[in-house]
């Protein structure tokens, strides 16, 4: 009489015995080749048919021989055993260069037909034992991401489409169907990052309770094993983050009207309501006004505006009348009568580079308001050369000069920095002495200071002057 092992002791016997072929160091590339040619061999399967491309892949690559009448049925649902053998597969193919002699080493007596690739596929890591008991049932399509997700390494399926998704999952605009307590939500999102699934809609709607049909699994399959075929969603994210149509007055906190102020705390209100108008000219009234009390507030005002430098303002011109009305007219050095021209330029360049770093991810919107300050940091080190030659006159003292023409001084890079920071909503303001202008920016509640200008001053980008605190930045600074 023989004897019958049972299936899971013959699981726990294969899985302790590993054949040498799944222990073999993994090929460098993938670029499987197509054995066979598809010529119609499913009739239910024609070339208009929106599956054809991915099913006749799925037949030239050796993973499918369809079904026995001689179709696919595309429409069919699957069981989660024949997405485990279909993973199986690809996994061998991958590893050997066969869709079967992985899974070989793990047939056996009483064997179903799906178990061998189950137990080839724990056995290479790439699947838990989640799904042990489900084999028979239905497969959903939220179980069939966690089945592929770990097939193939990511040397091999890269994440082509990772800041795209991180976008628009972020967003809640797009694949609104699937949160952190969709099961196997990490690796429904995974599939997408790797060009393997763009979703059922325009939203990129997973549907992941739903079945997953033959055709979708094709498709899905097929994009793992033929970069050709992988795909990135349309999706337009641009109006999410872009700071397209913002204005220089629109970063600054409106101050109020105060027609005498005293403090440099009112003159800030002062100041800060003019800016927020989009004005250039402040009319303040001191009855009895001389002219040693008007140099004294024109040099006040122009202190307190240089905390404001990326609105690029830094000379003051100051008229006033026996009657006590005190006009101070802001400009810039060296923009002649450019100066609103240059003002217009340098906001549209800041907008530009803000916009690029999201599109590009470099920024995302899981980051930290700490980490998207760094990336601005890097950027503007990045991208200018401190002018040795400027004068006075000179506009590398406004951020016009870092953005058109790479080069600036301290008031130029700074300028430009808090530029970008207050794009991105970041609270930040300029910080000065006697020689030296920097930032001080409130990053997640913190407070810190960044100077661009000295993390510039190597030829290399230096991060030991980004997000100091105040008292090692008065190991550098004085004010």
């Amino acid at each position: 009489m023989k004897k019958r092992i049972p299936s899971f002791l013959l699981a726990l016997c294969l899985l302790l015995t590993i054949p040498a072929h799944a222990a073999q160091e993994a090929p460098e590339t993938f670029a499987p080749v197509r054995q066979k040619t598809y010529a119609g061999q499913f009739s239910d399967v024609p070339p208009a048919s929106v599956f054809f491309d991915n099913v006749a892949a799925l037949y030239e690559y050796g993973l499918t021989v369809g079904q026995s009448d001689g179709t696919y049925r595309p429409e069919t649902s699957m069981t989660v055993g024949q997405v485990v053998i279909f993973a199986g597969r690809i996994r061998s193919l991958y590893r050997t260069g066969s869709a079967e002699d992985g899974p070989a080493g793990f047939a056996g007596e009483g064997t179903t037909a799906a178990e061998p690739y189950l137990w080839y596929l724990q056995a290479e890591g790439v699947l838990d034992h989640d799904l042990d008991q489900a084999l028979t049932q239905t497969a959903t399509r939220a179980q069939v991401a966690h089945v592929l997700a770990g097939v193939l390494p990511e040397e091999v399926l890269p994440n082509v489409n990772d800041s795209l998704i991180t976008q628009a999952y972020a967003s809640r605009r797009f694949i609104r169907d699937v949160s952190e307590y969709t099961p196997y939500y990490r690796d429904i999102l995974s599939l997408y990052r790797k060009g393997i699934s763009a979703g059922s809609d325009s939203a990129g709607t997973y549907l992941p309770d739903a079945p997953i049909t033959r055709g979708a699994a094709a498709a899905m399959l097929t994009r793992m094993v033929d970069p050709s075929l992988r795909i990135t969603p349309q999706w337009t994210l641009a109006d999410l983050y872009s700071a397209a149509g913002t204005r220089m007055e629109d970063l600054i906190e409106p101050g109020k009207q105060i027609l005498s102020p005293v403090s440099d705390e009112e003159m800030d209100e002062a100041i800060r309501y003019m800016l927020a108008a989009g004005q250039s000219q402040l009319t303040l009234y001191y009855p009895g006004v001389t002219a040693n009390r008007a140099r004294q507030v024109m040099e006040q005002a122009l202190a307190v505006l240089k905390r404001y430098c990326e609105q690029s303002y830094n000379t003051v011109y100051c008229n006033y009348t026996i009657a006590g009305v005190v006009t101070l007219l802001f400009s810039a050095a060296g923009t002649g009568g450019h100066l609103e021209e240059y003002r217009a330029a340098t906001m549209e360049a800041a907008i530009a580079v803000h916009d690029q770093l999201w599109e590009s991810g470099e920024i995302t919107p899981d980051m930290t308001q700490y980490e998207k300050a760094q990336v601005y940091y890097g950027w503007i080190c990045g991208h200018c050369e401190y002018d040795y030659q400027a004068g006075d006159e000179s506009i590398s003292h406004i951020a016009y000069s870092l953005f058109q023409n790479g080069s600036a001084v301290c008031d130029g890079y700074t300028g430009a920095y808090n530029l970008l920071l207050k794009l991105e909503g970041i609270d930040c303001e300029a910080l000065s002495n006697d020689s030296h202008i920097w930032t001080v920016a409130t990053l997640d509640g913190v407070l810190y200071h960044i100077d661009t200008t000295w993390g510039d001053s190597t030829g290399v980008v230096s991060y030991e002057y980004f997000a100091m605190t105040p008292e090692r930045s008065r190991l550098y600074h004085s004010w």
